[in-house]
């Protein structure tokens, strides 16, 4: 069975690649607006859908794969910085404090009228940083275009300082949820999705699960 992973993010081609199953990318047809009306895990799962969706139109016989990540904190959702002014205003809001992850992952097969959607809540707490320390981060440049202006697994992963929950969903795709859905709908795993989690074989992964 064909399946399409509806992405443009290079993360999550690379995680879902550690599934070792046969996918393809394809860029999905549409825009990200958010809605003020909606809770962020809603927001989340709306993105996501309509990602899968737009790729399934044009592909209604393949498994498609949509997901989406937003990052949330006093319950405002904290978009992509363009500028460093931007990044550097998103982490001096974050810093010292918890925020919410939210992942969502919508599975398509328009022809058989399958869908599904699930989403993964991350608790992240980031480090007290020092306004030099915040500076320090923005000078890589990492944060730029990333929800809530930083980068997990990256160098990132220096300036915050636990998370609870699924390490893959804080970096943009929830593998062990993904893996269920895949399996739920006749999809054979190559692998042992628990011996991936326990090798753990992505940047910055065992630095902060055990």
């Amino acid at each position: 069975m064909r399946i399409i992973l509806a992405s443009t993010s290079p993360r999550r081609k690379e995680l879902f690649e550690l599934l070792q199953i046969p996918f393809e990318v394809v860029e999905p047809a549409f825009q990200e607006q958010l809605r003020r009306d909606l809770p962020p895990d809603q927001q989340a799962r709306l993105f996501a859908e309509a990602k899968a969706r737009s790729c399934a139109d044009r592909f209604p016989d393949s498994l498609v794969i949509g997901s989406d990540t937003l990052i949330a904190v006093d319950r405002d959702v904290l978009g992509k910085p363009t500028d460093r002014a931007e990044a550097g205003t998103m982490l001096r809001r974050l810093r010292g404090r918890e925020h919410l992850i939210y992942t969502a992952v919508a599975l398509v097969q328009k022809t058989a009228g399958i869908q599904d959607l699930v989403v993964e809540t991350v608790r992240v707490r980031m480090r007290p940083l020092t306004d030099d320390e915040v500076e320090d981060y923005l000078r890589t440049w990492e944060g730029i275009g990333k929800a809530g202006a930083y980068a997990i697994q990256g160098s990132g992963g220096r300036i915050i300082e636990k998370i609870e929950g699924d390490y893959p969903a804080a970096v943009g795709l929830p593998l062990r949820r993904v893996a269920q859905v895949l399996q739920r709908r006749g999809v054979r795993l190559p692998i042992d999705v628990e011996t991936l989690y326990q090798t753990k074989p992505y940047p910055n992964w065992e630095r902060f699960v055990p």
